[in-house]
């Protein structure tokens, strides 16, 4: 249980002045607040600690890598237990197993009440889930992942471009289209597919998978999303877009997508880390430094399987991440800004990030264990 960063609505304080809780600006203002003040206002404001069900789904396929790599039962152990707790969790009232967030979120596309399922959490659960399956041959988690396909399918909006293809909604309450949200519901169909192999899942991954291609600039970008004020190019994101479509062309046999792959992770690996090994957040500036930029690489070298052929930057990037992120207490800090760093122990954003991250980095292939930092 912890805090996140876009946690400042779940203050008692907030919401106890119904006039200032009721605005939409003000509920942006709040969390923009508690997002950037390096100073942690949740004990200030009353904002409890909570579970995250995202991160709790990052730290099952951390111990899930481990236990793939050295089987104990105190990791088995942990993973049932992770499991509970995800299942326990999901959000009601939907065509499948979903999950959101524990707090209200205030976007400036939309707002979403606490609990609202989203795309991007249930995907990484649910595919949290097929690693523990994997491990454990419950066929009941492979059953909940399927269910998560329904959710995608039949809950969330579709955005069309002229030829048939697709991009998902975030979530059932909006249409906005955001291309990591809307690959990596593609990437989950297809994983279940590779178990199932129903076809309704794997086309409609092909065509979310085509709408986000089609929309990759000539460059090997992408913006976060086609509305105006979501033109940006960051890190991290840009590692969920390729990915996804790697994902999608393993478990679907399809490598028509091979050319977007080349040319986004070129611009992808080119952009975004200096030669001292600091993670840029947009393409256009260093600052701010989160950790979320160098946990993305490590998961995006070993998707690509490119991590032999960037170790050198790989390592260079993960010790300064050590060096200059890490508290002597263990846990990694947010974002590092010109004049000051927050140092904020964020569960989901950064603890369970970067576990992922080095559980990746060391068990993720059979001789990993001669790659340790």
């Amino acid at each position: 249980m912890g805090w996140d960063p876009f946690d400042g609505l779940n203050s008692k304080a907030f919401k106890a002045v119904p006039l200032i809780s009721s605005s939409r600006f003000m509920r942006l203002a709040f969390i923009q607040l508690f997002k950037r003040s390096p100073i942690n206002l949740r004990r200030i404001f009353l904002v409890p600690k909570g579970y995250n069900s995202k991160g709790l789904g990052l730290f099952l396929a951390g111990y899930c890598k481990e236990y793939k790599f050295s089987p104990t039962e105190a990791g088995k152990e942990k993973i049932d237990h992770l499991v509970k707790l995800l299942l326990e969790q999901q959000s009601t009232e939907y065509s499948g197993s979903c999950w959101g967030y524990n707090f209200d979120w205030q976007a400036r596309a939309f707002f979403q009440p606490k609990n609202t399922p989203t795309v991007v959490a249930s995907v990484f659960i649910a595919s949290a889930l097929l690693d523990a399956y994997e491990i454990t041959n419950d066929e009941s988690l492979l059953t909940t992942a399927r269910s998560t396909c329904d959710f995608i399918l039949k809950d969330l909006h579709r955005t069309y471009d002229g030829n048939g293809n697709f991009s998902f909604s975030y979530s059932p309450l909006d249409k906005s289209v955001v291309f990591n949200a809307g690959l990596l519901g593609s990437r989950l169909l297809a994983r279940v597919y590779s178990f199932t192999h129903e076809k309704e899942l794997i086309e409609a991954a092909k065509k979310s998978v085509a709408y986000s291609c089609n929309h990759q600039k000539s460059d090997g970008s992408w913006g976060y999303g086609i509305l105006p004020y979501h033109q940006w190019v960051d890190s991290f994101h840009t590692g969920y877009n390729l990915e996804c479509i790697s994902d999608y062309m393993k478990f679907s046999g399809d490598n028509s997508f091979k050319a977007n792959i080349s040319s986004g992770f070129e611009y992808y690996i080119n952009n975004f880390f200096t030669d001292e090994g600091i993670p840029k957040y947009y393409n256009t500036s260093i600052y701010p430094i989160d950790v979320h930029s160098p946990a993305q690489l490590v998961i995006t070298l070993a998707k690509l399987d490119e991590s032999i052929n960037h170790k050198p930057l790989l390592d260079k990037v993960l010790l300064w991440t050590i060096d200059n992120m890490q508290s002597p207490k263990g846990y990694f800090y947010y974002q590092a800004n010109k004049f000051f760093t927050s140092k904020i122990p964020y569960i989901r954003w950064s603890q369970a990030w970067m576990f992922y991250a080095l559980t990746t980095y060391i068990f993720e292939k059979p001789n990993s264990k001669d790659n340790q930092v």
